[in-house]
């Protein structure tokens, strides 16, 4: 096998198969290439090999659990993390083995590394009250505080991922009745969600105001900054950190954990909360599985609570025979 052949094949896997064969987003794409940007500095900075004299050889099963190992004890990267890139490797693999039969027993080495187990986190999310103050503070006498208060209002009410909000255009959004959005999230896959009349309200102030109902304006970004540039991830989250320390400023305390994620895991929570069928929660969300929307159902102190009582409230009563009625202790026992 020739020495370039790994640089033929993962840019073929990173240009060719992932967009075109597995339909993949580009944030998965930038993700699987990050993984592997990382794997080079690793073999130049601690194997010694430059990233063009890489070849098969070299990427065995020691190799990439080197690296795992690296990324965990040299870089400090979570289980999850490690976890994750492990998974872009995996993938990478199992292309390979299709592309090269020769290099299936290499691959299958690779392919047989586990995922650590690890704790999940603690979901971070709002109460009903906290989202409320957290609304309260964009200053709506001003243009940009009536944008981020149509921002903060979009994030919770459609629990949408940043990256969805951040790609939202202006034909995404339907706001005659019924009022929905339509959202494009992992895996390139649409939902539309319904919006509450509250929402629909202030988008339309905000559509208006900056004359986004116009038709030439349908593929313009619907959140954008002062360069008429659609906002970034670390945009929303700057603007929403801001809104935190002004809400923590007039008697809150919200936590310096959230982040706009949470926005998404308090509506999964307040949506729990109302009784809410967790197929529809799901695909709400937009999850894949109706196990990844189960996971809010176990961690909201609420429905568990609610759980107990309705355990409770249908519980047989019973009372147990009192020992001095009957003193023979066979007798008592049995009447139990």
């Amino acid at each position: 096998m020739k020495n370039n052949e790994f640089a033929y094949y993962l840019s073929k896997f990173l240009q060719t198969y992932l967009p075109g064969s597995r339909n993949v987003s580009v944030n998965t794409i930038y993700s699987y290439r990050d993984t592997f940007t990382k794997l080079l500095v690793y073999f130049q900075d601690v194997c010694l090999v430059r990233p063009e004299k890489i070849t098969f050889s070299q990427l065995d099963r020691k190799a990439i659990e080197g690296f795992l190992f690296h990324l965990e004890n040299e870089q400090g990267c979570s289980i999850s993390t490690r976890n994750q890139r492990l998974a872009a490797i995996k993938s990478f693999f199992r292309f390979v083995e299709v592309e090269c039969p020769e290099l299936l027993l290499q691959s299958q080495a690779v392919l047989s590394i586990k995922n650590k187990k690890h704790e999940k986190p603690v979901i971070d999310y709002l109460t009903r009250d906290e989202i409320m103050l957290l609304l309260k503070q964009p200053d709506s006498s001003t243009q940009k505080g009536r944008r981020d208060l149509a921002l903060l209002s979009l994030m919770y009410d459609s629990a949408a991922r940043v990256q969805e909000i951040c790609d939202l255009k202006v034909s995404s959004v339907r706001l005659s009745a019924p009022a929905i959005i339509r959202l494009y999230g992992k895996g390139r896959k649409a939902r539309e969600v319904p919006l509450n009349t509250s929402c629909v309200e202030i988008l339309r102030r905000y559509m208006d105001e900056n004359r986004l109902t116009r038709p030439e304006m349908a593929e313009y970004p619907l959140f954008f900054n002062n360069q008429k540039v659609k906002l970034s991830r670390s945009g929303v989250s700057y603007i929403l950190e801001k809104y935190i320390s002004m809400a923590n400023e007039n008697g809150g305390a919200i936590s310096s954990k959230i982040t706009p994620h949470c926005l998404r895991h308090s509506k999964a929570m307040h949506m729990v909360e109302a009784n809410i069928n967790l197929i529809y929660i799901r695909d709400f969300l937009g999850h894949e599985s109706i196990e990844t929307t189960q996971v809010y159902a176990k961690a909201n102190p609420e429905a568990k609570r609610k759980a107990i009582e309705t355990m409770e409230s249908n519980a047989p009563k019973t009372s147990m025979p009192d020992w001095n009625d009957n003193p023979d202790l066979m007798e008592f026992l049995r009447s139990i």
